[in-house]
């Protein structure tokens, strides 16, 4: 069953992130969880979502916001050796209790049309927190989804800046994960399996993405986000 599971977690994450420019990490992280140790889960997660930005940056050049791009990254300087040590300090249950709650609170602010006005300090901020997640739970997705869910930014847009900045940040997060957490044959194994499965994922939501229109992708956003949210509450309560 695990097995199965993980390669079910693996195509269905692949699709979402090659067709949204998020979602991987937002999908794929609660569920390894459930398969993996919480080092492991986050490792095989950073690996996977590296081979797909990675996979994916020549076909979204085009629509990179670069300005937005070299602020997010400039916040995210700060932002990782703050989630590695909390990742090594805090016990993860908690962590992932308070990341679910601010994603539930934030979503239903959206979902209630709250808008958020963009500029270079909330840029610098948002890559900031972006960068504590993925190297404490391997999830930058959330707070960068907010924030240009909130200033409507446009589909590509959002796809080609947020795919940009992961292949940054997902390389960057992986080394320090391993040189500060350690690693282990099991995360390298498993992400070698996963990979054909990545593959086809790129390919399928290569084509989803053509069929996506921005209300739909609008909604989308939201049951994520939700989904999300509410699933890492109660895993979280489940195991306090």
């Amino acid at each position: 069953m695990d097995t199965i599971l993980f390669f079910l977690i693996i195509i269905v994450a692949s699709i979402l992130q090659t067709s949204t420019g998020f979602g991987f990490s937002i999908l794929a992280t609660p569920f390894l969880l459930l398969v993996f140790e919480p080092r492991e889960a986050i490792q095989i997660n950073l690996l996977l979502s590296l081979v797909i930005s990675g996979a994916l940056i020549t076909k979204i050049l085009k629509d990179i916001d670069f300005k937005i791009l070299r602020r997010l990254l400039l916040g995210s300087v700060i932002g990782l050796p703050v989630g590695i040590f909390t990742f090594l300090l805090i016990d993860i249950i908690k962590l992932k209790l308070g990341i679910s709650i601010i994603i539930l609170i934030l979503t239903i602010m959206l979902i209630l049309r709250f808008r958020i006005k963009q500029n270079k300090r909330r840029d610098l901020i948002v890559g900031g927190l972006s960068g504590s997640l993925t190297t404490s739970i391997g999830m930058p997705g959330p707070p960068l989804l907010l924030y240009f869910s909130g200033t409507d930014t446009q589909k590509e847009k959002l796809r080609g800046t947020t795919l940009s900045f992961y292949l940054f940040i997902y390389l960057v997060s992986l080394i320090i994960q391993v040189i500060f957490a350690g690693t282990s044959k099991t995360v390298w194994l498993s992400s070698g399996i996963a990979l054909p499965l990545v593959l086809i994922g790129l390919y399928l939501g290569q084509i989803l993405f053509k069929w996506i229109n921005q209300n739909v992708f609008r909604i989308f956003t939201y049951i994520i986000l939700l989904f999300t949210g509410i699933y890492l509450l109660m895993e979280s309560f489940g195991q306090l």
